[in-house]
């Protein structure tokens, strides 16, 4: 797994490796000839180089003093003359480059840049690093205009400008870049929300041996997945099996207005693997349930007349439950008193337990908006997994009016809600542009999955995947985040399958549901390959 560090926990990793005999003065040439080693394996013979103020600036006049050496016709482009630049470092740098021989120009006129531009194959942007807060002010946002608008390969230096490197939220202008090289390790807004469309491909350049000690040491924000760290909780198939060694899942959901919702989670946690899948919904829908659902039973529960599940369904499904290995219960339920009664019944259970979509807003009815509050109601000697989106994160953390905008925001609240529990056989996956699998002792950022996941029901697949695989790994798998991050891994992968079949933006939830099978096989094909062959873009 790949480490992801917080910007301030960067600094703190650069003051580590000074104290170990790497100076700032030698990661700064590190960083610019990493970059420039990036450039030069892209093949570039015509390179700009855009160099701000500050020590990205200074990794962007390494960068090119090193292309220049290598022969490559560079020019730079810089705000002020280089004996201008405040920075003692990032001044000696740029002296030297001048001295190298390599042509800058300072404060061009837009045109000017444009006719750089214009015949450059590649453009590397090295305005304003991750040090950057609020707008883009001139005379970089003219600059990074132009870059968006040329046809030329742009590669980024930490992060693009104008990106939060820390959020991943943008207020205005931003570089849009091919690749993004950035240093020491990957920061939380190079990986979710705008930085998903700004980085390109992430490129990690550890400037010293001692690094990935320090870096450990740091106590990473978060964790990204590899396909080879999957072999720790994916389950062999073995011809031996049958379908009740293979797990049984309950799924718990329904209403008059939202009687899709079950039967996708449903159909989701059968194409996932588990061996036996029964859905219970109110009594009043059950025919038309039943008449979307071949393979998967389909039990009817008190309800009232408007097709919500009432108290009394709450005493049969925790019978239901007991003679399962996995329940499922929230998609299309509704927040009523009813199914609030059904939630608490289930958290008093001793079997696995996810809970999603409505069944996380009657949580958050049940602890008056505030779960932090009310510790002991997830407390429980049985795995549980929360599946919140932003909005739903935020109505359980007492932000209902404020949810997390961010992967920072949603990390931080979903660690409240595992620190005040204090267990660890709780998971909450924060669901975002990027998602957080958050356990007692590390998040797990699984790769996200393509935009045509932005559509009705994709989250109810996910939920019944998640129980899916939290039925087949019982007694067999103790990383309960890694396990919920292959989940979410094989739904992203399904999506892009999905959407190569029918277009991005034609995937509807029921795609991604066919698409399962074959996005797990592949994605535990690649697992247990060798790592030096390529596994799908998940």
């Amino acid at each position: 797994m790949q480490p992801v560090l917080n910007i301030d926990d960067i600094k703190r990793v650069e003051v580590g490796l000074t104290r170990v005999g790497v100076s700032v003065s030698e990661l700064m040439r590190r960083a610019g000839r990493a970059v420039a080693h990036e450039v030069l394996e892209l093949g570039a013979k015509n390179v700009v180089v855009f160099c701000g103020m500050g020590n990205n600036g200074g990794d962007g006049w390494v960068c090119a003093e090193a292309l220049h050496s290598h022969g490559v016709s560079v020019r730079i482009v810089a705000p002020v003359e280089p004996k201008r630049i405040p920075g003692d470092l990032a001044r000696r740098v740029a002296q030297s480059a001048v001295r190298s021989g390599t042509p800058m120009f300072i404060g061009p006129s837009r045109e000017k840049v444009r006719e750089l531009l214009a015949d450059a194959d590649t453009v590397v942007d090295c305005m304003l690093g991750t040090g950057f807060r609020g707008g883009v002010r001139k005379p970089f946002d003219i600059w990074v205009d132009c870059i968006n608008a040329s046809n030329a390969r742009v590669v980024a230096v930490d992060v693009p400008s104008g990106l939060s490197a820390q959020t991943g939220l943008i207020d205005g202008d931003c570089v849009i870049a091919d690749m993004t090289v950035t240093m020491i390790a990957l920061k939380p807004g190079l990986l979710a929300d705008a930085g998903r469309d700004a980085c390109g491909i992430i490129v990690v350049a550890p400037l010293a041996e001692q690094t990935e000690r320090l870096v450990v040491e740091a106590d990473p924000v978060a964790w990204r997945t590899d396909l080879a760290d999957y072999r720790r909780v994916s389950i062999e198939p073995s011809a031996a099996q049958d379908k009740f060694t293979r797990g049984s899942v309950l799924v718990v959901g329904g209403s008059s207005r939202f009687p899709g919702a079950p039967i996708m989670a449903a159909g989701a946690a059968a194409r996932a693997g588990a061996g036996y899948v029964t859905l219970a919904v109110p009594a009043s829908i059950v025919p038309i349930v039943q008449s979307h659902v071949l393979e998967i039973p389909v039990i009817g529960l008190p309800c009232d007349v408007d097709g919500v599940l009432t108290g009394e369904a709450a005493v049969k499904v925790s019978m239901l439950a007991e003679s399962n290995t996995a329940t499922l219960i929230g998609p299309g339920m509704r927040v009523a008193s009813g199914p609030v009664a059904c939630v608490s019944e289930l958290l008093c259970g001793s079997k696995p337990l996810v809970i999603d979509a409505d069944g996380l807003n009657c949580l958050s009815h049940l602890t008056e908006g505030n779960i932090t509050d009310y510790p002991e109601i997830t407390r429980r000697g049985a795995p549980l997994i929360l599946t919140p989106h932003r909005r739903e994160l935020g109505r359980l953390v007492g932000r209902a009016d404020n949810p997390p905008a961010s992967l920072e925001e949603q990390l931080e609240c979903a660690r409240q809600i595992i620190w005040t529990d204090g267990g660890s056989e709780l998971v909450v996956v924060a669901k975002g542009s990027a998602t957080g699998c958050v356990g007692a002792d590390q998040a797990v950022l699984p790769k996200p999955g393509p935009a045509a996941l932005a559509t009705a029901g994709s989250g109810d697949v996910l939920a019944g995947m998640m129980a899916s695989y939290l039925a087949q790994s019982v007694d067999k798998v103790s990383d309960l985040p890694l396990l919920a991050a292959l989940a979410c891994e094989v739904h992203g992968y399904a999506g892009t399958l999905a959407a190569e079949a029918y277009g991005t933006r034609g995937v509807v939830a029921g795609d991604i549901i066919d698409c399962i099978g074959l996005a797990a096989d592949a994605i535990e094909e690649h697992a247990f390959v060798p790592e030096s062959l390529a596994g799908p873009e998940a």
